[in-house]
């Protein structure tokens, strides 16, 4: 008499592997996609060649830290209100780092946007890396602006009065009207700081990526 051996039921897939053969979900995909652009030696060096020790590089970080002292002093007054910085010592205190960090923001981005112009920086692949740099600064121009007449006070009315006429001469002031502070105020504390610190953590991240520019000797030297 022969016997069968019983039937044997399906087991569920383990949930550590997909449920269909060969099969990778949208999330594998993203992670492996990031971790092949920018490996974990890359994203978090614990080096970096000699000739990234230059000022030009450290007006590049000066830019990172005075975004970050905006960013806080920015995120305060936004809380407390025009009434606030106005009328009361504080407010009048963390106003002015606002305003100052602002200048210093400025002064070392162009700096640092200059120096790596006539290093010739986008060599060797890297022209998004400039391109993020250099449409930062752009885009930080109107934010510097909707901060200036959201001051609520005289200078910020004199500044949104003379300026709403270059506006209304490139046919823009329909869409961008300075006079009217709700509108500036939430380009300035909303939508144009996210544009710039978005663009700031693309050229950080791309950096990463591509590396420092070497000078242009050494570039030149290793390619003859």
């Amino acid at each position: 008499m022969s016997t069968t051996a019983p039937e044997r039921k399906p087991t569920a897939p383990s949930k550590h592997e997909p449920a269909v053969p060969g099969e990778r979900s949208w999330t594998v995909r993203v992670r492996e996609a990031g971790v092949g652009a920018l490996p974990p030696e890359k994203l978090l060096p614990d080096g970096q060649p000699t000739y990234v020790a230059s000022w030009i590089y450290v007006f590049g970080v000066a830019s990172l830290a005075s975004l970050a002292v905006i960013i806080g002093s920015g995120t305060i007054l936004a809380l407390k209100g025009p009434a606030w910085w106005h009328y009361t010592g504080v407010g009048h205190f963390i106003n002015s780092v606002h305003m100052w960090s602002v200048e210093l923001f400025f002064f070392a981005m162009v700096v640092h946007l200059w120096g790596k112009y006539w290093m010739a920086a986008w060599r060797g692949g890297r022209a998004r890396v400039w391109m993020t740099g250099a449409v930062t600064f752009l885009v930080a121009v109107p934010c510097a602006l909707t901060g200036y007449v959201s001051q609520q006070n005289f200078d910020a009315q004199w500044i949104s009065t003379q300026a709403k006429d270059a506006m209304n001469s490139v046919g823009v002031g329909a869409f961008f009207n300075l006079t009217n502070f709700g509108q500036m105020y939430s380009y300035h504390v909303l939508l144009l700081p996210l544009a710039v610190v978005g663009l700031v953590v693309a050229h950080v991240l791309l950096v990463r990526r591509h590396g420092v520019v070497p000078p242009i000797e050494l570039d030149r030297r290793v390619g003859s």
